[in-house]
C-alpha cells in the first residue's frame, strides 16, 4: 500500500491497528478463515459499544484492502467484506475558530523563550498556509523559500504543492531561525522546527502545545489538530477566496472535499443573521 498507492505512514498505522483489533475479536479464527457473519458480529459489537461510524468505515476499508490483496495473490478465494456496505457518515462540518480566537491563540506564546518562539512560528505558519500538522512537523530546511515566501510541501500520496506563507508568518519564521533555533539544535538536523532534544517533533507533541496555548488564550471551543487548518480555509472562503485556489493550497485531490468549507461559511452567515437581524 505504501509502495503502490503512496499511502502515508499514519494511514498504514491506522489500518494496522484496525486489523489487530479485529483479529483480537476472533482470536481463535485465522484472518483467512473469517466469514461475513464474523464481520457482521464485530460490526454489531462496535454499534453496541458506541464506536463512531467514521472509525468503522475506516475499519471496513482496511479489511477490504486486506482481503483484496490476498485474493490477488490467490491465497484466498472469497472476500468476506464484499457484500458489506459502508456506514452512513453524514456530513460533519469541521470545527473552526473565529478570527478573534485565532488571534488570541497566536498571541499566547511567550516569544522571549526559544521553545515558545518556535511554537509561535509554527502556529503562524499553520494558520497562514493550512498545512496538515504532520506536514508542519516534518518540514525540512530545503522546503522553505524565504525569498519567495513559499513552502514546498509533500502531502498525502506524495502529492507536491507550493503554498505562500505571507509576511507575518515569514517574519516569525525568520526570527526563529535566527534567534530560537540555534538554542534548540544540539546536533546537525535539517528539521525547521526541532524538539527540545534537537530532533524532529511528533504530531502528538505539537497537539499538546496547541492545547496548552488554548488554555492560556481561554479558548473554550473544541479543538483538534486540524483546527487552524480549518480556520485557514474557512476564513479564506469567508473573505471571497476562489474554491479552486483553496483546494490547491490545502492539497485536496477532490474539489468536493474542499466544498465542505462553503457549508461552514453558510452556517456562519446563518448564525450572524440570526444574531443581528431584528426579525431573524
Amino acid at each position: 500500500m505504501w509502495l503502490e498507492q503512496g499511502l502515508s505512514e499514519n494511514t498504514l498505522a491506522a489500518y494496522r491497528t484496525d486489523l489487530v483489533k479485529f483479529s483480537a475479536f476472533k482470536p481463535e479464527t485465522h484472518l483467512f478463515d473469517i466469514t461475513e457473519q464474523d464481520i457482521q458480529s464485530y460490526l454489531a459489537y462496535r454499534i453496541d459499544n458506541n464506536f463512531k461510524a467514521r472509525s468503522t468505515a475506516r475499519l471496513l476499508s482496511a479489511l477490504k484492502r486486506f482481503y483484496l490483496f490476498y485474493i490477488s495473490r490467490q491465497r484466498i478465494e472469497l472476500n468476506p467484506v464484499a457484500n458489506i456496505g459502508q456506514p452512513k457518515l453524514g456530513q460533519s462540518l469541521p470545527k473552526s475558530l473565529s478570527t478573534a480566537e485565532v488571534e488570541a491563540l497566536l498571541d499566547a506564546p511567550n516569544v522571549e523563550d526559544a521553545i515558545e518562539l518556535r511554537d509561535k512560528a509554527m502556529l503562524e505558519l499553520l494558520y497562514a498556509t493550512g498545512l496538515r500538522v504532520s506536514e508542519l512537523v516534518g518540514l525540512r530546511i530545503e522546503q522553505l523559500n524565504v525569498r519567495q515566501a513559499v513552502v514546498f510541501v509533500k502531502g498525502k500520496g506524495n502529492k507536491e504543492r507550493l503554498v505562500p506563507m505571507g509576511e507575518e508568518a515569514l517574519h516569525w519564521i525568520e526570527l526563529f531561525l535566527k534567534v530560537g533555533r540555534p538554542q534548540l539544535v544540539k546536533h546537525a538536523t535539517d528539521f525547521i522546527f526541532p524538539s527540545k532534544r534537537g530532533t524532529g517533533m511528533t504530531r502528538q507533541t505539537f497537539w499538546h502545545r496547541i492545547k496548552h496555548y488554548a488554555l492560556i488564550a481561554q479558548i473554550e471551543s473544541d479543538l483538534s489538530p486540524h483546527t487552524l487548518r480549518h480556520a485557514f480555509a474557512t476564513h479564506l472562503i469567508n473573505h471571497g477566496a476562489d474554491l479552486r485556489v483553496v483546494q490547491m493550497m490545502l492539497g485536496h485531490s477532490d474539489l468536493s472535499t474542499t466544498q465542505i468549507y462553503t457549508h461552514v461559511a453558510k452556517e456562519r452567515l446563518k448564525s450572524v443573521h440570526q444574531q443581528h437581524h431584528p426579525r431573524a
